[in-house]
């Protein structure tokens, strides 16, 4: 069974409700009928409903959704109030946070905040940053996680790996890629792929030394010991780094390289040190590689919210959403 398969099957155990906020594209409309009809959770559509009505029609989509409104919801002062009361320390006024609760996106969230859905998938039409700062502005991150990051899952046919940070933190210091090691461990973990976490780098073992290289040996040292604190000190979880690509997933090279190394060779979560190499990386193993690229999945907020590719096919909308289904299954 390959990952799209077991992910949808997962969700399927237990939907949830997604919210898709880009009610206008097409392509989220056909997600969003797939997505009932495979038992993957129900959805709520956010947006104009004589406009969404329409073109669900033109479509040929037939199903019922729930229709929110973010102008007209019954709800939509009280959701204006609350942005902020969130955020006036940060100079909004009630106006402004008006219009922003008029937004979808953010309405969306919104909607999650409040207990009306259970997760959020966006992007397909809209910038990482226009989904991922309301969705920190308004959930924030869960309690004890200092960081959200995001991860993509890079499916073969008989393997995924997780690629972290390809989508949100752009250069981090040695102390957040130990907590975005951390965390896509347990990500793994929670998805049933083998939490074997290597921290890349152009050198492996000191091969070469330098301020670059310094962080990932610093972020390694400092994620072995945070991991024994949070997954206990006989956790499945294995870290380690600093390791070359090929050191980290070839056996062979591994063994000659790093051949005391419980993850070189073996490698399923890799840990990119900033996000020029994790975004050029995930996009050359989907498009040269073949690899199907589910993300980025976002990780760390309190409830579940996912991007997308703009360059995305109803397909992957339909994977992530069935991916947040089972994150929004994780917290219960």
């Amino acid at each position: 069974m390959g990952f799209a398969e077991w992910v949808i099957e997962k969700a399927q155990s237990s939907p949830r409700r997604i919210v898709l906020p880009e009610s206008a594209d097409e392509r989220v409309l056909k997600a969003a009928g797939e997505i009932q009809a495979k038992n993957i959770g129900p959805v709520t559509l956010v947006g104009e409903p004589d406009s969404i009505l329409g073109n669900l029609k033109s479509l040929g989509i037939t199903q019922r959704f729930e229709i929110v409104d973010p102008v007209k919801a019954p709800w939509a002062d009280d959701f204006a109030h609350e942005y902020f009361e969130m955020r006036k320390h940060k100079g909004v006024t009630e106006e402004q946070a008006k219009a922003v609760m008029s937004s979808c996106i953010p309405h969306g969230i919104m909607l999650l905040h409040k207990g009306k859905a259970d997760g959020l998938v966006a992007g397909a039409a809209h910038s990482t940053s226009d989904t991922l700062r309301p969705a920190l502005q308004i959930l924030k991150t869960a309690p004890g996680v200092k960081l959200a990051s995001s991860f993509f899952f890079m499916a073969f046919e008989d393997v995924t790996y997780l690629f972290a940070d390809c989508g949100l933190v752009e250069d981090p210091d040695a102390e957040q890629l130990a907590e975005i090691a951390i965390a896509t461990a347990q990500s793994a973990i929670g998805f049933d792929i083998e939490p074997t976490v290597a921290l890349l780098s152009y050198s492996t073992k000191g091969s070469a030394k330098s301020r670059l290289t310094e962080k990932v040996v610093k972020a390694t040292e400092l994620a072995q010991k945070r991991a024994k604190e949070v997954f206990g000190a006989d956790s499945k979880v294995r870290i380690d780094g600093e390791l070359q690509g090929d050191a980290a997933l070839a056996e062979r090279v591994g063994r000659k390289k790093a051949p005391n190394s419980e993850v070189a060779g073996r490698a399923r979560v890799l840990i990119f040190p900033n996000l020029d190499a994790g975004n050029i990386a995930y996009k050359l193993v989907q498009y040269l590689g073949g690899a199907e690229a589910y993300g980025p999945i976002i990780q760390g907020t309190r409830l579940p919210v996912n991007d997308l590719s703009r360059g995305c096919v109803p397909e992957d909308i339909v994977g992530v959403a069935a991916v947040t289904v089972v994150q929004s299954q994780l917290l219960s």
